[in-house]
């Protein structure tokens, strides 16, 4: 099992981040690996389940294990067949921005190949790449 954090700064507002978070009609939008979110519900609570297509046309399901508004904190496990990530997301107000946070664990492989598309996307998100839907 390997875990890695990512952190990522901006100058988007923390509520605006968090917002492009916990609705996953949003995630297309600054995160260029998610072509279609297939999901129950607008926004992400516990227990929420769906499928995440990516831009290749590879299909993973997911479920929420938490959401913390107040804390601005999320966890979801992603699996594709037998392989799974658990990613623990969390959103923090700064003076000039925002800042989120992420740490995954899983197979040490999977969790390489995650990184690099994250790193890019939480950079996205934070800088107000994103809009939520009305």
């Amino acid at each position: 099992m390997a875990v890695v954090t990512l952190r990522a700064t901006g100058p988007a507002p923390a509520d605006d981040v968090w917002s492009r978070y916990v609705v996953p009609a949003c995630w297309p939008t600054w995160s260029p690996q998610i072509r279609a979110v297939r999901v129950e519900g607008e926004r992400l609570t516990s227990g929420t389940r769906g499928e995440v297509v990516s831009l290749f046309g590879l299909t993973v399901d997911f479920v929420v294990e938490s959401v913390d508004e107040q804390r601005r904190r999320w966890v979801w496990r992603v699996g594709l067949g037998s392989l799974r990530l658990r990613l623990h997301h969390a959103v923090v107000a700064r003076p000039t921005g925002s800042a989120t946070i992420l740490r995954i664990e899983g197979p040490a492989v999977a969790v390489a190949l995650y990184a690099g598309p994250a790193r890019w996307a939480l950079g996205r998100l934070v800088r107000g790449r994103g809009t939520v839907p009305d």
